[in-house]
């Protein structure tokens, strides 16, 4: 095993480790990376960055002091899988075959085997890579079915899966030395894995018990479960394990690059004996004390281990606060999970794909600060490649990842991102480019009654209108025009960087609601 570490906290951006201050050896010392992305963490979750909000994150709001806040980051996806996609590979996950919602239950691997990941290029550069948390970018389950991207996903519930056996493609198949966590905590199967196995077979089976939290999952009832497994464990357990890999790497001479993919706050909502009415409001945003204490454990685990002045550390979150964990009870008590902006969780809104973005690298960024540059998640990539090795990837990789290091080190530059794409669970688009946001909605009640129709096309215009609630698209055909033609030449060009064209793995069409999750793959 080679030595690295990838923090992904929400997520969560690569870009914290690269030139680092001086050894004894001639070249520069390269850093450890550490991303943390939460999981349906909101932009306005953090009380230091809206101190009027209600709950209380000391330990975010100190890492808030310590590092360089930006206020235009975006996730490149309103929901989990995408958004990690894009994280790991520097790629747009509606340039793969999914086009709407998420990797569902023993649905096979969303990255090809062929697709050169950040942990991966990070191994070539003699970093130990780890993932420890939560993964939910599928897996080849031992079983029977020979199709897995099913409309019906459901019916892969009722497969007899083979947990004994290794499980291929999961993130020891895609760039990471070490691995330790779940799938995601509210699926089957419900137990840990440790690499490419299962730690605990899942010889019992999950009794649907509506007092142990809020959201649990009712559909999965009878699954098969770990004896004596305790979804409020989960996140205690994954961030002893980080604090743990944390302390074992810092003895090593090589960098390390851990990726601490959480559990919390998403669903479900089960919130620690120690956080369990903490907050004084609702069950959610106990898990919100409680994710920020683990996130505060990671940190505490780097500065403990003398490590601090060589380590870039990420916090981030794969999309927007979720409305269905408690959404109303936050909102009564005065707290706004998205801050000032529209929506949350799955939704083309502001507060479906913006979320925080704190980077930390001492001696290197300016403390305390914020920064009005555009970012996305897919950045993490290009940036880190450009502090590890002073280059940014390959043509045909990480496609749609610009590096903001110069920005990150506050020198004179062009900025790099001038532009966003960004996806909602139904699989809507929205196009940024400067001020102006164009987005192609549903243009029926729901996914279902929208499909293979035109979508409906609306304009805002953020330099006054950080809410969303003006409709300018009327107002402004030739800026519809301009931003859809840019839309359609990224989308055709099949990256977001300047050089040679590349090939999307489907057909893609953004101004017309998909017809299918799983669009069928181009063949060359």
């Amino acid at each position: 095993m080679k030595q690295k570490l990838f923090l992904f906290s929400l997520a969560v951006v690569a870009i914290t480790g690269s030139m680092h201050s001086c050894n004894n050896a001639k070249e520069p010392e390269r850093p450890n990376i550490v991303i943390i992305p939460a999981d349906d963490f909101g932009v306005g979750d953090i009380q230091a960055h809206y101190p009027e909000n209600k709950i209380r994150t000391p330990h975010l709001d100190k890492f808030v002091q310590q590092g360089v806040s930006f206020t235009d980051a975006h996730s490149g996806s309103a929901v989990c899988s995408p958004t990690r996609y894009g994280l790991l590979t520097g790629r747009y996950s509606w340039r793969t075959p999914l086009q709407e919602w998420v990797v569902t239950t023993y649905e096979p691997p969303l990255i090809e085997a062929s697709r050169l990941t950040l942990p991966e290029y990070l191994n070539q550069q003699d970093y130990h890579t780890a993932c420890i948390g939560k993964w939910h970018l599928g897996w080849d389950w031992p079983g029977e079915p020979t199709n897995r991207r099913l409309e019906d996903f459901r019916s892969l519930r009722d497969v007899e899966w083979d947990f004994t056996q290794s499980i291929p493609g999961g993130p020891t198949e895609r760039g990471f030395d070490y691995y330790y966590g779940v799938d995601l905590p509210n699926s089957p199967p419900f137990t840990f894995i440790e690499n490419d196995h299962v730690v605990i077979q899942p010889t019992a089976q999950y009794i649907f018990d509506p007092d142990e939290g809020v959201v649990m999952p009712k559909g999965f009832a009878g699954s098969p479960m770990a004896p004596g497994w305790r979804f409020d464990q989960i996140l205690p357990e994954i961030t002893s394990r980080a604090v743990e890999y944390i302390h074992e790497q810092s003895k090593s001479d090589s960098p390390f690059f851990l990726y601490f993919s959480m559990t919390s706050p998403h669903e479900p909502v089960v919130p620690s004996k120690e956080f369990a009415g903490k907050s004084g409001i609702a069950p959610i945003a106990d898990f919100v004390m409680e994710t920020d204490w683990s996130a505060g454990q990671i940190i505490k685990a780097i500065d403990d281990a003398g490590i601090a002045d060589n380590t870039i550390i990420i916090f981030t979150a794969d999309n927007g606060h979720s409305h269905y964990t408690g959404w109303e009870s936050l909102i009564e008590a005065g707290h706004m999970p998205s801050g000032p902006y529209r929506g949350h969780k799955g939704d083309i809104w502001e507060g479906g794909h913006r979320v925080p973005f704190i980077v930390r690298w001492p001696g290197k960024v300016a403390a305390g600060q914020a920064n009005k540059q555009l970012v996305c998640l897919n950045d993490i990539f290009a940036t880190c490649t450009e502090i590890v090795s002073g280059n940014l990837p390959p043509d045909n990789t990480a496609e749609d990842s610009f590096s903001f290091l110069n920005t990150l080190l506050d020198k004179e530059s062009p900025v790099s991102r001038t532009n966003l794409v960004s996806h909602s669970v139904h699989g809507e688009f929205a196009y940024r480019g400067g001020p102006w946001k164009i987005v192609f909605k549903l243009p029926g009640t729901n996914r279902n009654t929208s499909r293979g129709k035109p979508a409906i096309v609306e304009l805002y215009n953020f330099t006054d209108d950080i809410a969303e609630e003006q409709n300018l698209a009327g107002e402004h055909p030739e800026i519809v025009k301009q931003l859809s033609d840019e839309m359609r030449s990224l989308v055709q060009r099949g990256t977001s960087r300047s050089g040679p064209y590349q090939l999307n793995d489907v057909n893609v069409r953004f101004d017309i609601i998909q017809t299918e999750r799983w669009a069928p793959t181009i063949k060359e």
